[in-house]
């Protein structure tokens, strides 16, 4: 990519974020009871009231930062959408659990009761990310944002670390625990949220569990550095079966660029090298659909066919993980190559997600490309992975930009 394409590449990610932000600001806040919706068609109709924390929590911190960090988004119908938004969550989400500890629920109702509870922490670490995000820009004496998160991070460490009992998972004599991926990637999401620009006492408070996260996140690569595996065991070595043979290169992906964060952050050059090549690179290599372009979501090591139903499909945000993964990877490097894939990952996505006729991007493509499910937001899809995506594109871009000599 040239400069000149690189300024075009910009102005179209900038048009991109402008048009998913209207789309969401239109159609998913409820006035009525709080909180927004994210079960949104096509077209914008709602066609299911049911709200999910993940996507509440996500949601919120994402206005947060573009009100925050971005001036053309530093409007009041963002920051009444976050705060709006942040009211439901903090009154609605947490449910007591048997054990007397606090967890968050999965899903609620539109007015807020609970529906359903996970045993993961998931719900748990984007309450977190919203209630941290959301102190950053309204002080309110009644509400201790930062102290709820802070509070929940310790019980998430608790769970993660000590005693995974309060999850309310039984022991089941025929369970071999492992180490999951998503697991010590979160919690290091978690960390760079909860410590950035909060100074020297609170980075070293979680110094030691980023440093967890990062053994366990490099217990992964597997197979003398060929392959990246979803599930290891405790010590760090292959599962047998589907479970132990499974890989998710969006995830791979994503886990590449926190670590690349940590590697610029923490000056570990290493770790910033192995990103790279382990967690950008090698993912792109065996997760790239030769034939029909973009990114299978699962695949099987071995070559057997994933048991997943939608192994071969192109979801959106495998891709929105690919292009903040590559671009920063070329921010760093300015190795060409890096550009080169950025650029082909690019073009797939930018000619197959967004739907030029009524705004924000579709998720979920068959292997060949075309929409296998035509809404807008689910109750896995939101105002997250695209929008993330775009606004740290666009970031890297402004400086790339800035100091192209």
């Amino acid at each position: 990519m040239s400069v000149v394409t690189l300024e075009k590449c910009r102005e179209n990610i900038r048009k991109q974020l402008d048009n998913v932000v209207d789309f969401w600001l239109k159609y998913s806040l409820d006035r009525v009871h709080g909180g927004f919706f994210t079960c949104i068609g096509k077209d914008g109709k709602i066609y299911d009231e049911l709200k999910y924390v993940w996507l509440q929590g996500r949601q919120v911190w994402m206005y947060c930062r573009l009100y925050r960090t971005m001036d053309r988004f530093h409007k009041p119908e963002i920051l009444e959408a976050a705060t709006v938004g942040g009211a439901f969550l903090r009154k609605f989400a947490r449910v007591s659990s048997s054990s007397g500890q606090w967890k968050c629920a999965f899903c609620l109702t539109r007015d807020g009761k609970a529906l359903k509870v996970q045993r993961t922490i998931f719900s748990e670490c984007f309450y977190i990310m919203a209630m941290d995000e959301l102190s950053r820009l309204t002080v309110e004496e009644n509400f201790p944002k930062q102290l709820f998160s802070e509070q929940m991070m310790e019980q998430l460490i608790y769970w993660v670390q000590v005693d995974p009992s309060g999850l309310g998972r039984p022991q089941l004599p025929g369970e071999v625990p492992i180490n999951s991926l998503s697991v010590p990637m979160m919690l290091m999401c978690l960390v760079q949220q909860l410590t950035e620009g909060r100074g020297q006492e609170v980075a070293q408070k979680y110094k030691e569990l980023g440093n967890w996260c990062v053994e366990q996140i490099l217990q992964h690569i597997q197979r003398a550095g060929t392959a990246i595996l979803e599930n290891v065991s405790v010590d760090g070595s292959e599962l047998p079966g589907c479970q132990g043979r499974l890989q998710n290169p969006g995830h791979a992906l994503e886990a590449g660029w926190f670590l690349m964060l940590y590697g610029a952050q923490s000056g570990d050059k290493e770790i910033h090298r192995t990103a790279i090549r382990n967690f950008v690179e090698l993912p792109y290599q065996y997760g790239w659909d030769k034939e029909h372009g973009g990114l299978f979501y699962f695949l099987d090591v071995d070559g057997h066919c994933p048991t997943q139903l939608e192994w071969s499909m192109k979801l959106w945000w495998p891709h929105c993980e690919a292009l903040i993964a590559f671009l920063m990877a070329y921010s760093h490097t300015r190795k060409p190559e890096l550009l080169e894939i950025f650029s082909e990952v690019y073009q797939y996505t930018f000619s197959h997600f967004p739907d030029a006729e009524n705004g924000e991007w579709f998720g979920y493509l068959t292997q060949e490309g075309k929409v296998a499910l035509d809404f807008k937001g689910g109750p896995f899809k939101g105002f997250f992975h695209v929008p993330r995506c775009l606004y740290m594109c666009e970031r890297i871009l402004d400086d790339l930009l800035e100091n192209k000599d």
